[in-house]
């Protein structure tokens, strides 16, 4: 059993280790800098990659929660027993400030694990004022002096974890994006999407772009990798006949392009709404792959980004692919991989590289980081038409209007179907003109008289002529694939 003085002890030690992370948040907010991001990141890189598909099937995005709950439930389990140790220090040798050196301990692990001693501080002074003004016991006559010191510390722990959370946002905020280099194109081709939306009853359903903030996002770790304009490189590496290194001035300086790119995640539901839109700044990749020569026996190559994600593709596609460094006209936020990032046409959004840093011609095939973990994201999209809630509208009339988008990659949309009484009959929808560019959805539109309850069945059929899959399968290891049904009335 646990005495009294230990038990306050631990308390003094948990609310030290709290604090010191609430320091370092302070100094780095939410980055790499952030002394729970490399901890975060190792326990991601270790999981297994069942447990992975588990948790993307199952979970969804709320699986971020659960790997940074347990990054940060391991910080502090750490540091709380440095703090623990320096109390015992302290009483051992009856002298309250002998904890200080659990400060010192926790600078070394700070800077261990993000390598900035400046930064390292902001979690090594808390940590050894908490412990120890923890250790000392004060005289508060009738009150028990260990109780009191112990919700003192308490309600200065509260106090500082509030005000750093609070001083971490405010320190930390992101502006508005800047305007993305030679983007002056992409107001038009904006312009010209909006231009071709169909004009629908919802207001709440995505148009022809998505918004910037609505775009969906998906990385493999939750604290984005932070590269400046100046620092990025991309070099060409392993099996070419020219080594090279293309900066960010030399890659802007390109002839540039703007182009509208569908992405779709490769992990998300049939029916699900990682499926977006935006125009995107940049040039084609395929002069600076030709420059470097590849020479590797299997005609592929492995990218890399920044935040150690890899990808394999055939040289052949990869040579169609796009280096973007704007989005919507804007610089790439930093969740889309600012500053430059890779878009494969007609491909699972996986495999669009954020942060791109290096391109590495190999000799043989190798599994990048998702194939390590069991899925084959890799190949075409599959054709898909989506049916989402707000895509489902009353009319004033007592109609009822269907809408969404439908996406096949390069091939295109030529035809989206309707059927109301669960796959005996069908309609065309009507589709929105089709953009001139090669990877983008189309909207379509529906509108029935409803008779009671409908079993709503949605299709669509490629530009290549393609009926999309029937049978429903889960989005491991290719993508979904399937109808999309929904009950309407």
């Amino acid at each position: 059993m646990i005495d009294a003085p230990s038990k306050r002890e631990t308390l003094v030690a948990a609310l030290s280790a709290v604090a010191a992370v609430a320091g370092s948040y302070v100094a780095t907010g939410w980055s790499p800098s952030f002394v729970v991001a490399p901890v975060d990141q190792t326990i991601v890189n270790l999981t297994p990659g069942a447990i992975v598909t588990f948790m993307i099937e199952n979970v969804g995005e709320a699986g971020h929660y659960v790997h940074i709950a347990m990054a940060l439930g391991t910080v502090v389990a750490v540091f709380g027993l440095v703090s623990f140790a320096g109390l015992r220090l302290g009483r051992r040798l009856d002298q309250p400030l002998a904890g200080a050196v659990s400060g010192g301990v926790v600078w070394l692990l700070a800077v261990g694990l993000v390598g900035q001693p400046v930064s390292a501080l902001a979690a090594a002074v808390p940590m050894a004022v908490f412990t120890v003004v923890g250790g000392f016991q004060t005289d508060a006559g009738t009150v028990d002096p260990g109780r009191r010191q112990t919700l003192g510390t308490l309600a200065a722990a509260v106090g500082f974890v509030g005000g750093a959370a609070i001083a971490g946002r405010l320190l930390h905020r992101t502006g508005p994006l800047d305007s993305a280099p030679n983007a002056e194109g992409a107001a038009a081709r904006l312009n010209e999407a909006d231009a071709n939306e169909l004009q629908l009853a919802s207001t709440a359903l995505p148009g022809l772009v998505s918004e910037i903030g609505e775009f969906y996002n998906v990385d493999i770790a939750e604290f984005d990798p932070e590269v400046t304009a100046d620092e990025w490189s991309l070099t060409f590496t392993g099996n070419v006949g020219d080594e090279r290194t293309l900066t960010y001035d030399e890659l802007v300086d390109q002839p540039v392009e703007n182009r509208l790119v569908t992405l779709r995640c490769v992990g998300e539901d049939l029916n699900g709404k990682k499926l977006d839109t935006a125009v995107w700044t940049g040039t084609p990749l395929r002069p600076f792959l030709d420059a470097a020569d590849p020479q590797g026996e299997c005609d592929c190559a492995m990218l890399h980004g920044e935040d150690g994600y890899s990808v394999q593709f055939p040289v052949d596609v990869l040579a169609s692919g796009f280096l973007a460094w704007g989005m919507n006209g804007k610089e790439l936020p930093t969740g889309h991989g600012h500053p430059v990032r890779v878009l494969i046409p007609g491909h699972w959004g996986e495999t669009n590289v954020k942060w791109l840093t290096e391109i590495e011609l190999l000799n043989t095939e190798e599994d990048g980081y998702w194939e390590q973990r069991g899925w084959e994201g890799t190949g075409e999209v599959k054709t898909v038409a989506k049916l989402w809630d707000d895509g489902i509208t009353e009319l004033d009339d007592g109609r009822i209007e269907l809408a969404g988008h439908a996406y096949a990659g390069t091939r295109g949309i030529s035809r989206v179907e309707v059927s109301t009484d669960g796959g005996s009959s069908w309609t065309d929808a009507d589709l929105s003109k089709p953009l001139p560019d090669e990877d983008v959805w189309r909207q379509w539109r529906y509108t029935f008289d409803p008779d009671g309850s409908h079993d709503v069945v949605v299709r669509a059929t490629d530009g290549d002529g393609t009926l999309q899959i029937e049978e429903e399968t889960d989005s491991n290891p290719d993508g979904a694939a399937g109808w999309v049904e929904r009950t309407v009335g």
